[in-house]
């Protein structure tokens, strides 16, 4: 098992004026220059979640940059539900680029951070030069929205289905329950959400004993806590309100994905594997670790290494 991690080694962070919003961003390895790598979390996570990668990938020679996107942390959280399109998503850290000076960089996205990432390569492909994403493949457009398609299939009570037909009921939920939610949330080798796929976050937020063993410290864990007792969740949730919308966005974009790829899938995660990978993303190379969603926290070494051993074959 990893030792916990002492939050005051994370990296300090500063706001960064980008599309109109401003992000909160925590870098490491400017002494790198030229290098950059974007970290990019998932749902309901943090920048702090790639504390176990940052400093590897400053030793490989990397600028790392891992902002917590709109609506996490001290990042600016705009009212409007459809601030939180993959347009804008994309948008800010196509900015977070320019603020830098890059021209490209590599990006590393999880669960939701992935589904970013995959966005963006869509719609710049040439601010991105290659991609790393764990537990969430590229997601197939179809012929029905996502939420529609999800709630004919899953019912109204999944969750994605939720957040969409219910606004603001899971949202209260989860702040008035935040520490129990999220320490439920975050455990080991735990397939989220299952056994109750659909109302797993409510369940989760309401749940006196917690499947799994901790993901986390209490130190650690206090971090996430902190963050979402600040912030809330409706902007984090309102990513999932726009689905359909991304759906229509990407409506006339080429589909497939040129850039190197790894994808990065736990064996444990209950989130589905792609059978069509490669027809979309034609250059990845597909690996899986034993563990569940959280990949990146549950098997830091194991992650760093295949990241690392990945990037010293790819051509940037």
């Amino acid at each position: 098992m990893t030792s916990p991690f002492d939050p005051t080694d994370f990296p300090e962070p500063t706001l960064i004026p980008v599309n109109g919003v401003e992000l909160e961003v925590f870098e490491a390895g400017r002494q790198n220059a030229g290098r950059p790598i974007v970290l990019c979390h998932g749902w309901p996570e943090h920048a702090f979640s790639w504390r176990h990668q940052v400093p590897a990938l400053v030793a490989a020679g990397f600028h790392v940059i891992v902002p917590n996107q709109r609506g996490y942390g001290d990042s600016s959280r705009p009212a409007e539900v459809t601030a939180y399109d993959i347009d804008h998503l994309s948008g800010d850290l196509v900015a977070l680029l320019d603020h830098y000076g890059y021209d490209d960089a590599t990006f590393v996205g999880h669960d939701w951070g992935a589904m970013v990432v995959w966005g963006l390569t869509l719609l710049h492909p040439h601010r991105v030069n290659a991609v790393i994403n764990l537990s969430l493949p590229y997601q197939e457009r179809g012929e029905k929205p996502w939420i529609e398609f999800m709630e004919e299939v899953l019912g109204g009570d999944f969750y994605f289905v939720h957040f969409n037909r219910q606004p603001g009921v899971a949202d209260a939920v989860l702040e008035e329950n935040t520490l129990r939610f999220l320490r439920n949330m975050y455990r080991r080798n735990v397939p989220l959400g299952r056994p109750e796929p659909g109302m797993v976050m409510i369940n989760l937020a309401n749940a006196e004993t917690p499947l799994g063993e901790p993901l986390m410290s209490d130190s650690e864990l206090a971090v996430f806590v902190s963050a979402f007792e600040k912030s809330g969740f409706t902007g984090s949730i309102n990513w999932y309100r726009n689905l359909d919308r991304n759906w229509r966005l990407l409506a006339d974009v080429n589909p497939i994905i040129q850039q190197p790829a790894l994808m990065i899938y736990g064996d444990r995660d209950a989130v589905q594997r792609s059978e069509k990978l490669t027809d979309f993303v034609p250059n990845v190379e597909v690996i899986s670790l034993d563990c569940g969603h959280w990949i990146p926290q549950e098997k830091p070494e194991e992650t760093n290494r295949a990241i690392l051993k990945w990037l010293d074959h790819v051509v940037l």
